[in-house]
C-alpha cells in the first residue's frame, strides 16, 4: 500500500527525520521500523544531490520517501517528484498564494503546472508514462505547513486549495508564533486547543493531518485529535539515545555492588 492508501485506511504512520546526507545513513534509518523517511532539506543538510541519491535505498526498504523543501522553493517540490518522492511538507505555507504556488509545483495540469519531466521517478518505479501521468496528482502527497498566526488564520482557505492534500503542523514555530516570539516550547499546554482545532479542521475536510511530534507520550493524545503522521527520530537523537542504551547498562555494570 501506499503512502496516500494507508493514510485512507486511518493508519498512524510514523516517518523518521533525516537531516544527515548520507545514503548510508538514510539506508540504515530506513531499515528501522519507521513507516516513512523523511529528508530534511530546511533546517537538516539535505540537498538536491542527497535527495536524489537517498530516496532509493528508502524504496529499496519498501517505504515511502518525504522530502521537506526549504522555504520557498516550490520549484524543488517538482523535483523532488521527479526524484520520486512520495510526499513533499512545504514550511512556511502562510497565505493562499502560498498554498496556490505550493499545490500548482506538486500536481501536473489540470490540477496545477508541474512541468513532465520524471527523469529518475519514472525508471525506479516503473511503468508506462501514460501511468505515471495518470496516477501522480492522486499518488503523490502535498502537506502544507502550518507554523504561524498568519497560517492559523488562512487555514481553512489552505485546505480548500485544490491540490493540497493535507496539514503538516509545526509546533516549535508554531509555539514562537503563539507567544509573540516569548518562548519556543512546542508543547505549551496554551496553544494545545488550536493545534487540536487544526487537526480536527484538516480531517473535517478530507485531508491529512501531520505533526512532528516532541514528545512520544502525547502520540495517543493528537492521535484523538486527528493526526495519522507523525515525525520524529532525527539521527542525533537516534544515535544518543542509542548510545546511552548501549553505555548506560555498561558503566552500571562496572560500579561495586
Amino acid at each position: 500500500m501506499g503512502l496516500r492508501d494507508r493514510l485512507e485506511a486511518g493508519d498512524v504512520l510514523f516517518t523518521a527525520w533525516s537531516g544527515v546526507p548520507d545514503t548510508i545513513i538514510v539506508e540504515l534509518l530506513a531499515l528501522q521500523g519507521f513507516d516513512a523517511v523523511t529528508l530534511d532539506m530546511q533546517h537538516g543538510a539535505h540537498h538536491e544531490e542527497s535527495v536524489v541519491r537517498c530516496i532509493p535505498g528508502i524504496h529499496a526498504a519498501k517505504k515511502p520517501a518525504i522530502v521537506r523543501i526549504p522555504v520557498g522553493r516550490f520549484d524543488m517540490a517538482s523535483r523532488a517528484l521527479d526524484f520520486g518522492a512520495d510526499a513533499v511538507i512545504g514550511p512556511m505555507i502562510n497565505s493562499l498564494d502560498d498554498a496556490r504556488r505550493f499545490a500548482a509545483a506538486m500536481k501536473y495540469p489540470p490540477l496545477g503546472e508541474r512541468s513532465w519531466g520524471p527523469t529518475f521517478g519514472l525508471p525506479r518505479r516503473g511503468g508506462t508514462m501514460a501511468d505515471w501521468l495518470g496516477q501522480s496528482n492522486q499518488r503523490t502527497l502535498s502537506f502544507a505547513m502550518v507554523e504561524t498566526r498568519a497560517a492559523l488564520a488562512v487555514a481553512d482557505g489552505i485546505l480548500d486549495t485544490p491540490g493540497i492534500d493535507g496539514i503538516f503542523l509545526g509546533p516549535a514555530d508554531f509555539s514562537i508564533a503563539w507567544t509573540n516570539g516569548g518562548s519556543v516550547n512546542p508543547r505549551n499546554e496554551e496553544m494545545m486547543g488550536a493545534v487540536e482545532d487544526i487537526a480536527r479542521r484538516t480531517r473535517a475536510k478530507g485531508k491529512f493531518a501531520a505533526i512532528y511530534l516532541s514528545d512520544p507520550a502525547d502520540t495517543a493524545k493528537l492521535a484523538g485529535w486527528g493526526f495519522q503522521l507523525f515525525a520524529f527520530g532525527q539521527e542525533v537523537q537516534l544515535f544518543a539515545r542509542g548510545a546511552e542504551a548501549i553505555l548506560g547498562p555498561a558503566r552500571a555494570a562496572l560500579k561495586p555492588a
